[in-house]
C-alpha cells in the first residue's frame, strides 16, 4: 500500500533536481497531474523529449519543466502545489484533473496572469460531466479548456430519437455525476418517452444476485422487458462486468439492443465489448483523424511524433486514453507559441511569482502570452487544436459503431455514422425489429402429447406423424400469418421439464436449453423456473388447477314408491289403519247399528279392517255404520287419509322427475377436507411443484393447500401420483381417487367420455397461463406475442377454443350424478317396484284361492249331508222371512236378536252372506 506514494515522492524529486540541473533555460512550464494520472505524466515526459529535439520548432532552446501530483477532490492542495510552481517561474501551468479542483485553479490562474491550460480528466475513465467553470468575455480569463465541452446529452438524443425509442433504462457507474445528462432527461421528457435510471454498484455480482432476491417473478419479467433497450454510461471496464453478468444470468435476450457511451473507448475495448455481448450493441465514441498514408502518421508538419504514441500496434498507443493525447498536443501547442514569441522577439522573461502575499503582483507577461496561446494553433495527436472566443477548443467528432441482431457472440462491428457540433448526423440509424415476414425460415418445434392441446391425427409407417389440438392450431395460425414452416417430434421423456440435481433440465424444456429445439409447445404452463432458463410468449389461455372425480352412480330402487315416507312413517300409517279399524269394530259391537232390510254387510273385525283400509286407499264402500261416534271416528280418519294421500302423491311425484343424489366434494375445498377419497397428480409436474410451493409458504392465510400437500405428498409422493396424466384419468375412472391437473386437459376428458363417467371442480381464478416456449433470446418472442394478442383481439382464439371445448356437450362437466338435458318419459325402473307389489299380490291372492279351494273340497267330502241339510234350512228360513210381515220383525226384542244369533252362528251367516234369521 505503501509503494505508490514513495515513487510519487521520487518523481517529483526527480523532476524538482532535473528542472534545476537545467536551470539556465528561459522556457519552464508546470504541471499539476491527478494522483491517477501517472500516463499523463508519462505522455508529458515524452512530448518535451520530442519538442527538445526538435531543432526548428525552438532552436537552441529547451523546455524545461515541473510536474507535481494532487489528489483531484482536494482544492486546497492543488492551489498550494500551484503557488510552489509559481514561485519557481512557470511560463504557462498544464494540468490534468477532475472538475473539483479546476475552479480552484481558475481563479488562482486569473489572479495572478499565468496561462492555465486544463485538460478535464474524469475518474478510471468514466464519462465526462460538464465542469461549469465561469466564463466571461472579460480579459482575466486566463484558463483555457483544452479538451472540447462535452456533448453527450446532444449524441444521445440524436442516436436514440433516430431508433425511434420511447422506452429505455439509463445505466451508470457510481463514478459518474448523474447531473450531466441532466439536459437529455429535460428533453426527453417533454418528448414523452419513458425513461427509468439505475446506478450501477461496484460489485457488480452482488447486485444482480440482490435483484433475483427481491424481485418477485412478474417484477423480473418486466425488469428484463425493460432491458431490451438500454443505454451504458460507465468505464469500458465496468461496461464489460456488467455486460457480462447480465448476460450470463439471462437478463438480455438476443432481441436486445445496448448502446454504449463514453469518450474513452479505444478499439480493444470495442471488441471486447461486443465479444461478451448479445443482441445489437451500438458504440459512440471520441474519434480523432488518423493520416491515410502510414508513413506520415508519426509526422504533424515539421514535428516528428514517438513511434510509441503515433503507432496503432504499439501496445502502449493502444491503451492510451484521450487526455494523455490532449497532454501530447497541449505541449505542442505551447512550443509552438513559444516559438512565435521568440520569432516575435517579445518574450517576457520569467519571474518568480508568490501567491500567498497580500501584495504580490501578478505575471506582466501573462497577457501576452495567453494571446499568443489562444491565436495559435496545432495538428496533433487530437486533430486540430485552437481555441475559439470562449477559450474552449471546438473540435470534436464523435464516431457511432454498431452491430446487427444476432444469436453468435463476437459478431463483427460497422461503422454507422458520425456526429460533431457543426455538421450534426452524418449516417443513418435504423432500429428495425424482426419483421413478421418468416418465409424460409424452417422452426424445429418439441412437444408433449396431452389431450386436447396436441394428440396425434395421424401415424402412417415410413411417413412423419402429424398432430392435432388446440396447441397445434394456434401454431398453424402462427404459421400462416408469419410463414415460417416448423418441424415437430415429441421430448424424448415425454415430459415436459424440470430441474434435475445437477442443475440442467429434463424434458420439453430441456430441449429448448440445449437448443436441440427451437420452441416448445404444449399445454405448457409459464412458470417461474421456467422463465429464468427459457423466454415464453404472452399467454395464449388462461390455466387454472381442476380436479376429475368420477360421478355418482344411480343404484337401481325397486320400491323408490316407497321412498316419499320413511320407513317409520310407513310403519305408523300400518298400525293406524290396523288401530282404527279395532276402534270401529269395537264401537259397532258396544253399540250396534240398526241395519236396513235387505243390507248384506256385517260388523265383524274382518269387514271393519277391510273397510278402514278401502277408504284409505281412497276406494270407496258402503257405509253401514249409522251410530254417531261411529262416524265421528270415520269422519277424523278419512281426513286424516285425505292429508296422508295428499303428501304421498306430491312427493312421489317430485321422486320419480328429480335426481337428488349429491356428493360432498363441489371444491377444492371440499376435496382438501375429506380423506375418503385420495387424491394426486403427476410426480415433479409444474402442478406438484404449484401445490408444493402454495402448501410450504408459511404466510399462505388459506389452509386447503397444506392439506392437500399433506396427502399428495404421502409416502414421498409415490402412494398417491401418477407418472403421466393418462394413468390418473384411467385411475379416476377405475377406482376411488380424484386427479388433479389443469383444468382445460380435464374439461376435455369430461366432455368427450362416451359413458360421461366424469365430472370437474377447479378453482375460477387464472393465476396464470399456457404459452408458447422458446429459446432465452429468441428474436422470435416479441412476433409471436403480437400476434397471438392480435388473435385474441379479433375473436379467432375464442373460435379454436369453442372447436376443442364446445358449450353444448353431450356431457355435464359439474354436476356429480348423470343427469339428462332435457326432460324425457319416466323409464320401467322407477315402477318396479310398484310392479313388484301388484305381482306379489296377485301371487299371493293365487295361493290363497288355491288353498280356499282345497280347503272346501275337503271339507265337503267329510260332511256332505249337514252341509246340504244346512243348505235346504237357509232356503226354508229364507221363503219363510220373505213371507213375515216388516214391522213385528223389527219389533223383536235384544234378547230374541241374540239368541238367533248364537242359534245360527255369526260366523256361519258371514259365510253365507245373508242376514241373521230367527230359529
Amino acid at each position: 500500500m505503501e509503494v505508490f506514494p514513495l515513487l510519487l515522492v521520487l518523481s517529483v524529486w526527480w523532476s524538482r533536481t532535473w528542472d534545476l540541473a537545467n536551470a539556465d533555460s528561459i522556457i519552464h512550464i508546470g504541471a499539476i497531474f491527478d494522483e491517477s494520472a501517472k500516463k499523463d505524466d508519462e505522455v508529458f515526459r515524452t512530448a518535451v523529449g520530442d519538442l527538445n529535439q526538435n531543432e526548428e520548432i525552438l532552436q537552441t532552446e529547451k523546455i524545461t519543466f515541473s510536474v507535481t501530483f494532487v489528489d483531484g477532490s482536494n482544492p486546497f492542495q492543488a492551489v498550494q502545489e500551484a503557488c510552489e510552481l509559481m514561485n519557481q517561474g512557470i511560463l504557462a501551468l498544464v494540468s490534468s484533473i477532475g472538475c473539483t479542483s479546476a475552479g480552484s485553479l481558475q481563479s488562482l490562474a486569473d489572479a495572478m496572469h499565468i496561462p492555465h491550460l486544463f485538460i478535464q480528466r474524469s475518474t478510471a475513465g468514466t464519462p465526462r460531466s460538464g465542469c461549469g467553470l465561469t466564463r466571461s468575455n472579460r480579459n482575466d480569463d486566463y484558463t483555457l479548456s483544452v479538451r472540447p465541452p462535452v456533448y453527450l446529452n446532444d449524441v444521445i438524443l440524436r442516436v436514440v430519437t433516430e431508433y425511434a425509442w420511447q422506452k429505455f433504462i439509463i445505466f451508470y457507474d457510481s463514478e459518474y455525476d448523474i447531473r450531466g445528462i441532466q439536459e437529455f432527461l429535460d428533453k426527453v421528457s417533454q418528448q414523452g418517452m419513458d425513461v427509468a435510471l439505475q446506478k450501477v454498484e461496484n460489485n457488480i455480482n452482488k447486485m444482480i444476485t440482490t435483484l433475483f432476491d427481491t424481485l418477485r417473478i412478474e417484477e423480473l419479467n418486466r425488469y428484463r422487458d425493460t432491458l431490451r433497450r438500454a443505454i451504458l454510461v460507465m468505464n469500458p471496464a465496468t461496461a464489460k462486468s456488467f455486460i457480462t453478468e447480465v448476460v450470463e444470468t439471462n437478463l438480455v435476450a438476443f432481441d436486445c439492443h445496448w448502446i454504449i457511451i463514453n469518450e474513452e473507448i479505444n478499439d480493444v475495448d470495442v471488441q471486447e465489448l461486443v465479444r461478451r455481448s448479445i443482441g445489437r450493441l451500438t458504440i459512440i465514441r471520441q474519434t480523432f483523424p488518423v493520416p491515410q498514408n502510414i508513413s506520415q502518421r508519426c509526422f504533424r508538419g515539421n514535428h516528428r511524433i514517438s513511434s510509441t504514441l503515433c503507432d496503432p500496434k504499439d501496445p502502449f498507443a493502444q491503451n492510451m486514453e484521450i487526455s494523455n493525447l490532449y497532454i501530447y498536443d497541449t505541449v505542442l501547442l505551447l512550443a509552438n507559441a513559444f516559438h512565435k514569441k521568440l520569432e516575435d522577439r517579445k518574450w517576457h522573461s520569467m519571474a518568480s511569482l508568490s501567491c500567498i502575499r497580500k501584495n504580490s503582483k501578478p505575471w506582466q507577461g501573462g497577457r501576452s502570452m495567453l494571446e499568443t496561446i489562444k491565436k495559435g494553433g496545432v495538428s496533433g495527436l487530437t486533430g486540430e487544436l485552437e481555441f475559439g472566443e470562449n477559450g474552449g477548443n471546438p473540435n470534436v467528432h464523435f464516431e457511432i459503431l454498431g452491430t446487427n441482431y444476432g444469436e453468435e457472440l463476437g459478431r463483427g462491428v460497422r461503422k454507422l455514422g458520425c456526429w460533431n457540433p457543426v455538421t450534426g448526423l452524418n449516417g443513418s440509424l435504423t432500429d428495425k425489429k424482426l419483421e413478421n415476414n418468416m418465409r424460409g425460415v424452417v422452426l424445429r418445434v418439441v412437444t408433449v402429447l396431452e389431450e386436447p392441446f396436441v394428440m396425434v391425427s395421424e401415424n402412417v409407417l415410413g411417413k412423419p406423424k402429424k398432430y392435432q389440438g388446440f396447441s397445434i392450431d394456434v401454431l398453424d395460425a402462427l404459421s400462416n400469418y408469419l410463414g415460417f414452416n416448423y418441424e415437430i417430434y415429441v421430448a424424448p421423456d415425454h415430459k415436459y421439464g424440470s430441474p434435475q440435481e445437477d442443475g440442467t433440465w429434463n424434458g420439453l424444456v430441456g430441449e429448448l436449453v440445449f437448443k436441440r429445439a427451437d420452441i416448445g409447445i404444449s399445454a405448457l404452463t409459464i412458470t417461474p423456473d421456467r422463465e429464468n432458463v427459457v423466454d415464453f410468449t404472452t399467454r395464449y389461455m388462461d390455466y387454472s388447477v381442476g380436479v376429475l372425480l368420477r360421478r355418482a352412480e344411480k343404484t337401481v330402487d325397486m320400491f323408490a314408491c316407497l321412498a316419499p315416507f320413511d320407513l317409520s312413517l310407513w310403519a305408523c300409517i300400518a298400525g293406524t289403519v290396523l288401530l282404527v279399524g279395532l276402534l270401529v269394530y269395537l264401537l259397532n259391537w258396544l253399540n250396534p247399528p240398526r241395519l236396513q232390510m235387505g243390507s248384506m254387510t256385517s260388523t265383524t273385525l274382518y269387514n271393519s279392517m277391510w273397510f278402514v283400509y278401502g277408504s284409505f286407499v281412497q276406494q270407496g264402500g258402503e257405509v253401514p255404520y249409522t251410530t254417531l261416534a261411529t262416524r265421528m271416528m270415520m269422519g277424523a280418519w278419512w281426513l286424516f287419509a285425505l292429508i296422508v294421500i295428499s303428501s304421498y302423491t306430491a312427493n312421489l311425484a317430485a321422486f320419480l322427475t328429480i335426481t337428488r343424489i349429491e356428493t360432498s366434494i363441489q371444491s377444492l375445498q371440499d376435496l382438501s377436507k375429506q380423506t375418503d377419497i385420495p387424491y394426486g397428480t403427476v410426480l415433479d409436474s409444474a402442478v406438484y411443484e404449484h401445490v408444493r410451493m402454495k402448501g410450504m409458504n408459511p404466510f399462505e392465510r388459506d389452509s386447503m393447500y397444506s392439506q392437500m400437500w399433506r396427502m399428495i405428498h404421502r409416502s414421498n409422493g409415490s402412494e398417491n401420483n401418477v407418472l403421466e396424466s393418462q394413468a390418473g384419468i384411467q385411475k379416476v375412472k377405475y377406482g376411488n381417487y380424484a386427479f388433479v391437473w389443469d383444468a382445460a386437459v380435464l374439461e376435455y376428458v369430461a366432455i368427450n367420455d362416451p359413458d360421461c363417467s366424469f365430472y370437474t371442480i377447479g378453482n375460477t381464478v387464472a393465476d396464470r397461463g399456457y404459452g408458447i416456449a422458446l429459446q432465452h433470446g429468441s428474436p422470435y418472442r416479441d412476433v409471436f406475442s403480437q400476434r397471438i394478442l392480435e388473435l385474441q383481439q379479433n375473436g379467432d382464439m375464442d373460435i379454436l377454443k369453442h372447436k376443442w371445448w364446445p358449450k353444448n356437450g353431450q356431457c355435464d362437466l359439474y354436476s356429480s350424478v348423470d343427469t339428462k338435458q332435457k326432460g324425457g318419459a319416466l323409464d320401467i325402473k322407477s315402477f318396479a317396484g310398484v310392479f313388484c307389489i301388484l305381482a306379489a299380490g296377485i301371487v299371493l291372492s293365487c295361493f290363497i284361492a288355491m288353498l280356499e279351494t282345497w280347503w272346501n273340497k275337503r271339507k265337503g267330502s267329510r260332511v256332505p249331508s249337514k252341509e246340504a241339510s244346512s243348505l235346504q234350512n237357509e232356503t226354508t228360513t229364507s221363503e219363510r222371512r220373505n213371507a213375515w210381515p216388516l214391522t213385528p220383525c223389527l219389533k223383536l226384542g235384544t234378547s230374541t236378536w241374540r239368541s238367533q244369533a248364537s242359534s245360527h252362528g255369526l260366523h256361519q251367516s258371514s259365510q253365507l252372506g245373508g242376514p241373521l234369521d230367527d230359529p
